[in-house]
């Protein structure tokens, strides 16, 4: 046995009949495959928690003084602005032979983006550097759409079902353990006084994670579009458009006709709860009085040791039952909110307290560690849907009706704000908990 496989096989639990279902080329290259999968995805994972628009970027627009009105607009276009354009990129991304220069043209892009926000967080302040950062974030998000679309469909050419789970969730907890001692160190070295310096530094070295991301994903052994055919169809019967006009009807089509596929699109619509609550809380305990470079040290690494804990924790039970992981994972999250706005609400709270101050991290770390399960659940479960471009497809239509749904629900939230971070909460919650319902009726696809 190889070096490579030896590694392999003590990192995941192998699915060996799924293994033996896949092209004999492509079954000799899966351990090798898988841990550059793994590595890959564990540098943008550490990289997209130093661009984290629920934590780093707010911190960075208080200490650069932007207008509060920008702050806002951050998770919205991170977001929406990754998901959405992915059904009109599809189409070119199909006629790609190999998707995984797609993937590498996307984190590339991704670095450019961040290397743009570390020059201007070193130069500039106030508004124009608020909204040069805004515009270099929805760039970063449009390479993040070309990685999401091409990135699904390269783990389901190289990687068997029953491992696909294990390898998000081994990705996940890496970029946890760097997490960790980037919230450390920030929490160590930061201060209580508010500095861009150290966020700048912060930010150049995103860059260069992204840079690593697209060297490992280059060495990526992925079967040509014609191999994958040939070896395992390509899950539609009439091959990919060639025009705008024939995506956007059989995207449609998708929608109406594809009853299983529309009501994942649903159910994953009303799972935002752990997505969209988190800066939430973090405005509750700035408006405690938390402002410090260090207090952001606290809430990246409640991410990281939620990445660490969850994220192989996640892919074992992705594997087994991506459709559970995801609804039991938001009716935590859903708990988890309506509990930390009971707590607020009493009379004689004080968030500026030891006490106060770990409630909130204590809450920002649940809902961290259960948007990690909904996150690996969903990514495993529209993988294992479906074989070749049909694949892409799906993940593709379903990316951009959740950016639609995204700044819909995030624009509602939003002005539930206005009343009162509380109220924003309580619609989450309750929108999390509506999808729980729903998502008992998804169809199982998991082959445990």
């Amino acid at each position: 046995m190889k070096p490579t496989e030896r590694i392999y096989s003590a990192l995941l639990r192998r699915d060996r009949e799924s293994e033996e279902e896949l092209p004999e080329r492509v079954r000799g290259d899966v351990p090798g495959n898988g841990l550059r999968l793994v590595g890959a995805n564990a540098l943008q994972s550490s990289g997209d928690q130093v661009v984290n628009a629920s934590t780093v970027l707010p911190w960075l627009f208080h200490a650069l003084g932007v207008p509060a009105a920008l702050v806002g607009a951050l998770v919205p276009i991170r977001e929406a602005g990754s998901m959405l354009p992915q059904a009109f990129l599809t189409p070119l991304i199909l006629r790609a032979r190999h998707r995984k220069w797609v993937f590498v043209t996307g984190s590339l892009v991704q670095a450019s983006a961040v290397a743009v926000m570390a020059a201007t967080a070193a130069s500039g302040r106030g508004l124009p550097a608020g909204a040069v950062i805004l515009v270099a974030l929805a760039a970063f998000s449009l390479g993040r759409c070309l990685c999401s679309v091409s990135a699904k469909d390269v783990q389901g050419r190289t990687v068997p079902s029953g491992e696909r789970g294990q390898i998000n969730g081994l990705a996940t907890a890496a970029a946890g353990l760097v997490a960790v001692t980037l919230g450390l160190g920030i929490r160590v070295l930061g201060g209580e006084e508010l500095d861009a310096g150290p966020l700048v530094w912060l930010l150049a070295g995103g860059a260069a994670l992204w840079v690593g991301v697209a060297w490992v994903y280059a060495r990526v052994r992925e079967p040509a579009d014609d191999e994958v055919s040939a070896g395992q169809g390509r899950g539609s019967d009439d091959g990919p458009p060639v025009r705008w006009h024939d995506w956007l009807v059989r995207t449609y089509r998708l929608l109406r006709e594809d009853r299983s596929f529309r009501h994942f699109v649903a159910v994953r619509g009303l799972l935002l709860v752990s997505a969209l609550s988190p800066p939430f809380v973090v405005a509750l305990a700035t408006r405690s009085g938390t402002s410090g470079l260090s207090g952001l040290g606290g809430y990246v690494i409640a991410s990281g040791v939620a990445a660490l804990l969850g994220g192989r924790l996640a892919g074992r039970l992705a594997d087994r039952s991506s459709r559970k992981l995801m609804t039991f994972g938001a009716a935590i999250a859903s708990a988890v909110v309506l509990a930390l706005v009971l707590v607020v609400s009493l009379p004689g709270f004080n968030g500026t307290t030891a006490w106060g101050s770990a409630l909130f991290i204590g809450c920002y770390f649940l809902l961290t560690l259960t948007h990690t399960g909904i996150r690996v659940g969903r990514k495993t479960y529209v993988v294992d849907m479906a074989e070749g471009d049909r694949r892409t497809t799906y993940v593709a239509v379903s990316n951009s009706a959740m950016g639609l749904v995204l700044l819909v629900v995030g624009g509602l939230s939003s002005l539930l704000a206005l009343l009162g971070v509380v109220w924003a909460l309580v619609f989450l919650a309750a929108l999390g908990l509506v999808g729980v319902v729903a998502g008992h009726r998804l169809p199982e696809v998991s082959r445990g």
